[in-house]
């Protein structure tokens, strides 16, 4: 089942819900249908367009700003699944400065590599290990987190993620 976009009251995306639940805050009129995917949703009684891009008829305070969680898949996103040492394709993720020596688990120690470049690096730095980085490892842009969760990011909610940046 495809994904639907949920949008505040004042356009800000929100999350990422499937359409299933997006059709269930519809009907319990907590939300407007903005895009439709161009199917039909069929009841006994009724049919309804199925949701691409919901609205919040209410204001949802958020009171925090919405960090991309660390995950294999998010690092693989960032670094396009390149390995950040050789610039083959990453099968595996390495840190930067390695845990055993103290390194953390963060968006700024964490890169992704392929095999042979994560087994030569071991368990020393890159500069110890003569390798060096295509570029730092950084925490992705702050609407980062919904590309991460569906993949592909529909061409309807392109408009509402542009809006909200």
């Amino acid at each position: 089942m495809r994904s639907a976009l949920v949008l505040n009251a004042t356009y800000e995306p929100l999350s990422v819900v499937s359409a299933r639940r997006a059709v269930c805050l519809v009907l319990s009129d907590k939300a407007d249908i903005v895009e439709d995917d161009g199917t039909q949703v069929h009841a006994e009684n009724f049919s309804m367009p199925g949701p691409l891009v919901i609205r919040l008829r209410y204001v949802v305070k958020v009171p925090y700003h919405r960090r991309t969680a660390l995950s294999r898949r998010a690092v693989f996103a960032r670094d396009d699944h390149r390995c950040q040492y050789c610039g083959g394709v990453a099968d595996s993720i390495d840190h930067v400065m390695p845990r055993s020596r103290g390194g953390m688990n963060v968006w700024e120690n964490v890169t992704a590599a392929c095999r042979p470049c994560n087994l030569r690096k071991r368990d020393r730095t890159p500069e110890e290990a003569g390798m060096r980085l295509a570029s730092e490892p950084h925490a992705p842009r702050e609407l980062a987190w919904i590309s991460v969760s569906v993949g592909r990011v529909p061409d309807a909610w392109k408009q509402y993620l542009a809006h909200a940046s």
